[in-house]
């Protein structure tokens, strides 16, 4: 029976978020205790309830880029075929990838082999070992290494249209260029960003991905529930 792996990040009030985004703000809307005044129930079994008011932009903690994001005439993440936020996946091991460093095509083609899963339409996460070393600190929002342009087009070569990263970008905060993100627009293909436990996924050759997006209207993004099943 596969074992499940949750790859997402716990969301809270307040979490660090990228660089240009502000924070969410997460808190109790009706208690237990203040439900009470409703008179619900029936008398000596009140019927009580909690529910949160929550308040985040559409990028924050685990979450999915529609093609929305970065591209005016792009289709939001309501439009975008449901398939395409699940299947078969591989997490390269790239742990020697210092913080603020750059993925490289050959940093990707000795991962693969690592890996010993050939890319082909294979979701591919990329495990450096960033989320470890920094969250929650503020590092986690300004030391994310580089997915480089020249490694994102190796993955569309392949086939791979979705790929996965620790931390709130697949480009460097420390550059306005967004390199990644306007050839990911370019190429028609997307990521997830803020990916967490990926190392329990290193070595485990082929898994399946999950990280299905929330049907928001318009939506230039999504949180999502990521998890990997394996065997």
């Amino acid at each position: 029976m596969s074992r499940v792996v949750d790859l997402s990040l716990l969301i809270e009030d307040n979490m660090p978020a990228h660089k240009l985004f502000q924070r969410p703000v997460i808190t109790t809307h009706l208690s237990h205790e203040s439900s009470k005044a409703f008179g619900l129930g029936v008398p000596g079994d009140a019927m009580t309830f909690q529910t949160n008011f929550i308040a985040m932009i559409d990028h924050v903690g685990t979450h999915v880029d529609a093609y929305r994001h970065v591209n005016p005439d792009g289709a939001p993440v309501d439009e975008m075929p449901l398939e395409m936020f699940m299947g078969k996946a591989v997490c390269f091991d790239l742990r020697h990838i210092p913080d603020l460093g750059e993925i490289t095509v050959a940093d990707m083609e000795e991962a693969e082999k690592k890996a010993g899963v050939k890319i082909d339409g294979h979701i591919v996460l990329l495990c450096t070992g960033f989320h470890q070393r920094n969250y929650p600190g503020l590092d986690s929002v300004w030391k994310n290494p580089l997915l480089t342009a020249e490694a994102t087009r190796w993955l569309h070569e392949r086939g791979s249209k979705m790929h996965g990263v620790e931390g709130p970008s697949t480009d460097k905060p420390t550059d306005n260029i967004f390199a990644q993100h306007r050839l990911c627009r370019d190429l028609g293909i997307s990521h997830w960003e803020w990916l967490v436990n990926l190392e329990e996924l290193v070595g485990k050759g082929e898994v399946q991905f999950f990280g299905v997006p929330l049907k928001f209207k318009g939506g230039s993004g999504s949180p999502v529930r990521a998890f990997a099943l394996v065997d």
